[in-house]
């Protein structure tokens, strides 16, 4: 794995996509996230943005636009200030999008054609553009017009449902995080990839469309489907362990750990490492295997009443001898000074040249031959737009 630094790494250095322009036409968070994701895997990414700045999300931040969000969701990649409702910077931004591989956008349809950037414009332009068009619900159902929101978006994915029957809540929960906008971009990243190599074999790209909705819902079913996978049906949806009441973090000595005994031998394990072996005689954890849907409610309850024996420490030792599986709960305050997060580089410290030292968000995956990296900071709202046009001048010369 390649990890940040203090200064930025040289941009020779090449990833299993170098040689791929793409271009963002995206704002918020989902796409791009996605072409983020493009370009820390070693694309060249030019963002197209609004000269006036309208669509950086964030309200913190030293410098307008230069959010924490924005920090890392635009870094390895640069900007170009375009205002589409200009002939000449559409013209400009057409370009451009018919010299690279991939765009990325999420607005409407409507906009797209009325700027002459809908996929089948583009296509004629320039046969071999993989178009990743995402948007809230399927360009061709009666939600297609609806505005799409994280929120939204896990409601319509049964996501909320789910927290409600899993939680002792009486209104449903939405998962604190941009969930839907970053299970989207996943998919917008591999579907585009994906694309990318049919290019490479056939000369010709194709329109990829990404449905939040539909993403997320496809999620969510892998395993929430259960027994409505058969027809007719042999049970309910959900995923018993998943909705199980108290299926959370356990109270231990001085804090909170995530303990799991998922078989019958690592509850006689826990309960007698808590001193408790009449506890381990227990019927109910004495079977084949735990079952869940019957006694899982009590078995949970049965396990909270034992952890506050054992510290955490202590508790993640003896876990860790009898293989139940165990973990502390991380506080996101702390996630810069815990040891793990340390070694593998997720959140090291890195100069902005206008931003000055921020925090930089590591790239999780590692590659043996061509290792992603950090090339370039985050770029100002249009920091580079002469640089691009200068390009784009030389290139229909």
């Amino acid at each position: 794995m390649t990890a940040p630094t203090n200064s930025v790494p040289s941009a020779t250095e090449n990833g299993p996509l170098a040689g791929v322009r793409v271009i963002d036409l995206a704002t918020v968070v989902m796409g791009p996230y996605a072409a983020q994701i493009l370009g820390d895997l070693g694309a060249d990414v030019i963002k197209i943005e609004s000269p006036k700045d309208t669509v950086r999300f964030g309200t913190t931040y030293r410098t307008p636009g230069m959010t924490p969000l924005n920090l890392n969701v635009n870094r390895n990649k640069r900007s170009v200030a375009l205002n589409l409702k200009d002939d000449a910077d559409r013209e400009r931004a057409l370009k451009l999008i018919g010299g690279a591989d991939v765009l990325i956008t999420n607005m409407r349809i409507g906009a797209l054609q009325r700027l002459g950037m809908d996929y089948e414009s583009l296509a004629e332009q320039n046969p071999r553009l993989v178009y990743a068009h995402a948007q809230g619900f399927r360009p061709d159902s009666d939600r297609a017009d609806l505005a799409a929101y994280d929120e939204t978006v896990q409601a319509a994915s049964g996501l909320i449902d789910l927290a409600q029957r899993a939680g002792d809540i009486g209104t449903p929960a939405v998962l604190p995080s941009i969930f839907a906008d970053k299970v989207a971009a996943l998919t917008i990243a591999y579907s585009a990839m994906a694309a990318l190599v049919h290019q490479r074999a056939t000369g010709r790209g194709q329109l990829v469309e990404v449905p939040m909705a539909d993403t997320l819902l496809a999620f969510n079913l892998v395993e929430h489907l259960q027994g409505r996978t058969f027809e007719p049906p042999l049970g309910p949806t959900g995923f018993p362990q998943s909705l199980m009441k108290g299926h959370r973090a356990k109270p231990t000595k001085d804090g909170l750990a995530m303990i799991i005994p998922y078989t019958p031998q690592n509850c006689r394990d826990l309960f007698h490492a808590a001193g408790r072996p009449d506890l381990a005689e227990d019927p109910r954890v004495n079977g084949e295997f735990l079952d869940a849907r019957r006694h899982g409610e009590e078995i949970t309850k049965l396990v909270e009443s034992v952890t506050p024996e054992l510290t955490t420490a202590e508790w993640i030792e003896v876990c860790t001898k009898h293989s139940i599986p165990v973990g502390p709960v991380l506080r996101l305050e702390d996630a810069a000074e815990d040891d793990y997060v340390r070694d593998g580089h997720l959140l090291d410290v890195a100069e902005h040249p206008s931003e000055g030292a921020y925090r930089v968000i590591g790239i999780p995956t590692g590659f043996s031959a061509t290792p992603p990296s950090v090339r370039r900071h985050a770029p100002l709202p249009g920091q580079h737009t002469a640089e691009i046009l200068a390009e784009l001048d030389k290139d229909q010369s």
